[in-house]
């Protein structure tokens, strides 16, 4: 695999940026709100399509308002033990959401409580009033790592999650109070565009990325740290836009048209 990811990046570095973000610009799926379900085990354990009643339910009611649903993981998140076989409806979730403007929103969800979650994740995202984290300047970011989807996102994906280990410990060890420090690292399950991978979701800016190599870690956090963190505006210029996918708050024209003019 190692071989496999060298010649996919040679290929790559081949392409004119042109053609490559022309490509991958829109590709990221039109939301409001990005909500993230914590589980216990990593992407790498889930079965290729992975559903639960909470998050099906979830995303029943905030796809409404643009709202999308996935599971995340990571070895500093908060998550609750898995119920047994068979009471799965009976899950409850530590739950982080972004909107845009409001940025980050965190709580706990279960089919018990699900219609209020939903209401507060609304109120979140529509008037901007719920209620935020206590570290807004956080950098949260996901990286699609499931394997048994799309074995790219395992092997790429997994690939990227332990460069971007490698080089916030590099950082950490040369400056304790590098401003890597905010920065939060997790794994998430399906985001689409397996051939894209690996898929980086950089919040609360709202950014998506896509092909991205363990190579291209170092410019990558470089340029996320050099943005505000919050929920970018719908013309301020893409991070990264070689790998730009798209923008939380932007339907597939508005991405498109946003990177045009970057680009002209």
């Amino acid at each position: 695999m190692p071989a496999f990811r060298a010649l996919k990046a040679l290929v790559r570095s081949l392409s004119t940026t042109a053609t490559s973000t022309s490509e991958l610009a829109g590709t990221a799926p039109a939301h409001r709100c990005y909500i993230l379900l914590h589980t216990p085990q990593p992407p790498s354990e889930y079965p290729a399509k992975y559903a639960t009643p909470v998050q099906r339910a979830l995303l029943l009611r905030t796809a409404k308002w643009g709202g999308s649903v996935n599971f995340s993981w990571s070895e500093d998140q908060q998550s609750i033990c898995a119920r047994p076989p068979g009471e799965e409806d009976k899950q409850e979730y530590h739950l982080t959401a972004f909107a845009h403007p409001r940025g980050k929103l965190e709580t706990t969800v279960s089919m018990d409580n699900i219609e209020e979650v939903e209401e507060q994740l609304r109120v979140h995202t529509e008037d901007g009033s719920g209620a935020v984290s206590s570290n807004p300047d956080d950098v949260h970011l996901y990286v699609c790592t499931h394997g048994s989807r799309d074995c790219r996102c395992g092997d790429t994906g997994g690939a990227v999650v332990r460069a971007i280990k490698d080089e916030l410990r590099k950082r950490r060890d040369a400056d304790p109070s590098d401003p890597s420090t905010c920065i939060k690292l997790a794994e998430v399950a399906h985001v689409g565009g397996h051939k894209y991978a690996a898929n980086i979701l950089v919040y609360p800016h709202g950014e998506w990325l896509g092909e991205v190599e363990p190579g291209d870690v170092p410019k990558i956090i470089d340029a996320i740290l050099a943005s505000p963190t919050r929920p970018r505006n719908a013309n301020e210029t893409p991070i990264c836009p070689r790998h730009w996918r798209g923008r939380m708050g932007l339907s597939k024209d508005e991405q498109v048209q946003l990177l045009q003019r970057t680009n002209s």
